[in-house]
């Protein structure tokens, strides 16, 4: 995915002749706090909710006012995981998208990047999730598929979280099955700590407890 793709369509820049009661109107309108200021294709720069509310005449167009511009952006063939990355860095709410000759094509809203973000993550999709701590000397994914697919299953997303001073990992699973009672064992089998399981909709019927023993009984 690159960041061209997830360009809106629906939410226009500025320009120096709007006025800075213009620019507030529009952020409120689309629920963000910052707008790029473009001159024909020229990229200007973004200006701030935060800085047009200290403006004392709201009429005064916007290439009057001393504002602080900032001037992040990324290319049109930018990776999306490079866009995540500079959202963060820079805590923003949009993100201007320029081509390789510096002109203007329009902005990502973090809106469109949330909604991108879940469907990489199969938020949506139904299934259960299952989150590891492992070594990070054992962070084979070939190897957890293999456990989740012996119980005819799949791995929809993961990610991997890591902790400072740490050589531990934590690997989130989200997985196809809401009945993971199978597959937890196989992982606990494989020696695999298990932090956390959410969606797992088996009942307890005594079962499970008769496997546990006997899974204890094997590894004696």
């Amino acid at each position: 995915m690159f960041a061209i793709e997830l360009i809106s369509d629906i939410i226009p820049p500025l320009k120096t002749s709007d006025t800075a009661q213009k620019a507030l109107e529009r952020m409120s309108e689309f629920k963000i706090f910052h707008l790029p200021i473009v001159n024909e294709a020229q990229f200007l720069g973004l200006v701030s909710e935060e800085e047009l509310i200290e403006v004392r005449d709201p009429q005064t167009p916007i290439g009057a006012l001393s504002l602080s511009l900032i001037n992040p952006f990324v290319f049109d063939n930018s990776h999306i995981y490079d866009v995540i990355k500079l959202f963060h860095q820079l805590q923003l709410s949009i993100m201007p998208v320029l081509n390789q000759k510096n002109n203007y094509l329009g902005l990502i809203s973090i809106n469109n990047l949330i909604n991108y973000t879940a469907s990489i993550f199969s938020v949506n999709e139904p299934g259960g999730i299952i989150a590891l701590s492992i070594s990070n000397r054992n962070n084979s994914l070939a190897h957890m598929a293999q456990i989740v697919e012996s119980d005819n299953a799949q791995i929809l997303s993961s990610y991997i979280r890591s902790f400072p001073d740490s050589t531990r990992l934590e690997v989130t699973l989200k997985i196809n099955k809401t009945d993971l009672s199978a597959i937890i064992a196989s992982f606990e089998r494989y020696d695999y700590e298990i932090r956390a399981v959410f969606n797992n909709t088996a009942y307890d019927d005594g079962s499970w407890d008769r496997y546990q023993s006997f899974m204890n009984y094997l590894n004696v």
